[in-house]
Parts: structure tokens; sequence; C-alpha cells
């Protein structure tokens, strides 16, 4: 199932050590090579010097509706610690914000958001806003990243056949193990069902 890369931002980092939140997901980092999602910039109260404020998408148990779930700290990593992410943050790449442009310099538009497969972190499809003039007939494209060619520091190049489709961002998820903070949330939701079925109880 894919997932909107807005999803991400300011996701919750929950640590299974602690129990409950330790930092946000502050951007993703997306390798321009790969198109995958490599790692995570953070922030929050556990994040700091001292466990750094890279989560590297390996460390990741779970992603679901909660959040992404860890197992402490200790998953947090400076940038150079990850040669891959220290040369991708050193490129200062930003997929959104990029002109797309088919092999034929046909310009299509901006690229303003994209879609990830959560189990492998790649970036499935670009969501691209057309020009002015041609958004009254066809206001978005999705492209998928079969039809993407070439990505540099400025343009995406992709197959000049390339058609608008509807876009389906799914966010729900098969949990990979048992998830400890999803059972203390069905535990609350049964208690207050008994409560209120107790006789006498409006």
């Amino acid at each position: 199932m894919l997932i909107n890369n807005s999803r991400l931002i300011n996701c919750p980092i929950l640590s299974l050590h602690v129990g409950g939140p330790i930092g946000r997901v502050v951007e993703p980092i997306v390798d321009p090579d790969s198109l995958k999602i490599i790692a995570c910039r953070i922030d929050g109260p556990l994040v700091g010097k001292e466990t750094g404020d890279i989560l590297p998408m390996t460390s990741i148990r779970e992603f679901s509706q909660l959040g992404m779930i860890i197992d402490s700290t200790d998953e947090f990593v400076e940038a150079d610690e990850i040669v891959r992410v220290k040369e991708v943050l050193d490129l200062n790449f930003d997929l959104v914000g990029l002109k797309v442009e088919t092999q034929k310099k046909h310009k299509l538009g901006k690229v303003t958001g994209y879609t990830i497969e959560p189990e492998s972190w790649h970036v499935q499809q670009l969501i691209v806003q057309r020009p002015t003039l041609k958004s009254f007939f066809d206001p978005e494209l999705i492209i998928s990243r079969q039809q993407i060619i070439e990505i540099d520091d400025y343009r995406v190049i992709v197959k000049d056949q390339t058609n608008s489709v509807k876009s389906e961002v799914q966010t729900e998820f098969v949990p990979s193990f048992i998830n400890p903070f999803r059972e203390a949330e069905l535990v609350s939701e049964t208690q207050a069902d008994e409560t209120s079925a107790e006789p006498g109880r409006d």
C-alpha cells in the first residue's frame, strides 16, 4: 500500500524501550539515485548531540497510523556515521519542487509530492502540478517510477507518453510484529465499552 510523503512530516517516533513517543520526523531524506527514502531527519526532547538527529529507515520496526516504532534512542545517529546519508545531505537534494519534463523537452509541471511504499521505502509515484494554462483541464499528473528516466538537481525527465491518473493513497498497514502501543489502545477502548454497559449507567 502507498502513502503520501506528507504523512511522514511530523510523524511520531515511538520507542519500545520508553513505551511512548521520543521524537518526530522533520523531513525524509531521499536518495536521488535509487529514489528511496534512506533516513529521516528528526527532532524531539530526546534528540540531541548525544543521540544524533538522523533515523535510518532500517531501524524502523513498524510503521503504522500510530507512527514509526523503533527500539530506543540508540537507533539515532549522526549524519556522518552513514556515508550515503551524508552524501545525499551534502547534495542538498529535494524531490519536491523539481521541474518535470519529457525526453522531448515538453514541460509537464513541478513535483509537489510523492507516494511511498512503506515496506521498501521506495518512491513509487510523483505528484506533479500542471502549469497554470494546462491546470484547468488536467490539474495534476501522477507519474510512476517506471516512467522516470533521469533525475538531476533541477528536473525529472520522464518518458514522452505520460498519462495522468487518479492518485490512490492508502494508509492502512499490516503490522510485522505485535504492536504494544496498539494493544494499549484496544484495552482502553474495551474498558470504556464495559463501563458504559454496566447496569444503571446511561
